[in-house]
């Protein structure tokens, strides 16, 4: 999805979970829970996904955050925060 504006240009998916962990400098891990049906036994099934956010608003941990795609800023880190839903 791109986003085109005179004064900027907002690409990639937007995802949205919890931050777990802040203990390195500069980045946070964000968890986010989904759920899906299996295919075979139509049961409800939860998994949960972490990924590195490079953490530019100075998100702590229990935050709800939102984060979006960026091109690869290190070698784990290829999102960034959006906004702080929640405190």
């Amino acid at each position: 999805m791109t986003i085109k504006n005179k004064t900027n240009t907002i690409t990639g998916k937007i995802f949205t979970g919890t931050v777990v962990s802040d203990k390195m400098q500069g980045t946070i891990v964000v968890k986010m829970d989904y759920k899906f049906q299996h295919p075979l036994y139509k049961k409800t099934v939860k998994r949960s996904k972490k990924i590195y956010v490079d953490n530019n608003l100075k998100a702590v941990i229990g935050d709800t955050i939102k984060a979006r795609e960026v091109k690869p800023l290190s070698h784990l880190k290829r999102f960034t925060t959006v906004s702080i839903i929640k405190k």
